[in-house]
């Protein structure tokens, strides 16, 4: 059993404090009889919701893919800074999805958000080796004893312990690095700990997922085939 204004609130109908008036109004009904009482219990299963008529189904699985700008966190909620759920259409939001890890402030790219818990756990294990790429740009330039050092696994001043990961330069002051965790401020902790302070830093590959050419600030659905490819790829690995 589950309360009515759980169900519709996860369903994407409206928020919670939204419901309130909504049932004073009839326009929810349970088995055909109008329910103006959102604690009331339900059986999805077996029951009846209708919305103004409409039936009302338990929310599908949602997956974005966002392209972040800098000056927004990574967060549902913050009293200082704008949030990245700012950028997402209303539509997504009702149907209560949260990001998936987290980009810092200042690093632009791609940012996955759904409301499948269990997907979102998968992809930020460290124990399931999820690949991010990200470009820099950065004061010096990287040599291959700083790539030797990624490979081998930095070990940053505070004690920090990084998995191997791939530094590729690019030329001066440029370079692409392949990281599979997501340790605090990761990326630019290990460029510094070479001398390679980051100016500008981009995600733009998480799995099989590729930010291409989606604008900054704009955000898209994935595909079923691009979902069915990440949840192939997390199975291949258990």
């Amino acid at each position: 059993m589950e309360r009515l204004d759980k169900f519709l609130s996860d369903a994407g109908v409206a928020s919670r404090r939204e419901l309130k008036t909504l049932l004073k109004t009839g326009a929810v009904q349970v088995n055909g009889r109008p329910a103006p009482d959102g604690a009331a219990k339900i059986d999805p299963a077996a029951d009846l919701v209708t919305f103004r008529g409409a039936p009302v189904e338990r929310p599908r699985r949602v997956v974005l893919m966002l392209h972040k700008p800098a000056g927004y966190v990574t967060s549902t909620e913050d009293p200082r800074d704008r949030t990245v759920m700012e950028l997402i259409p209303d539509r997504y939001r009702r149907q209560n999805v949260v990001p998936v890890g987290r980009l810092d402030k200042d690093t632009e790219g791609l940012l996955l958000l759904t409301n499948d818990g269990e997907l979102a756990h998968r992809l930020i294990s460290p124990r399931r080796g999820v690949e991010k790429r990200y470009y820099a740009r950065h004061e010096g330039t990287a040599t291959e004893e700083d790539t030797a050092a990624f490979a081998a696994g930095l070990s940053l001043r505070d004690g920090t312990l990084c998995r191997p990961a791939v530094l590729k330069p690019l030329g001066p002051g440029e370079s692409e690095i392949t990281v599979t965790e997501g340790k605090y401020h990761q990326v630019r902790r290990m460029m510094a700990s070479r001398g390679l302070p980051v100016t500008y830093l981009r995600r733009d590959r998480e799995g099989s997922l590729f930010l291409s050419s989606l604008p900054a600030g704009e955000c898209r659905e994935l595909t079923e085939a691009e979902i069915a490819a990440v949840d192939a790829a997390d199975a291949a690995k258990r």
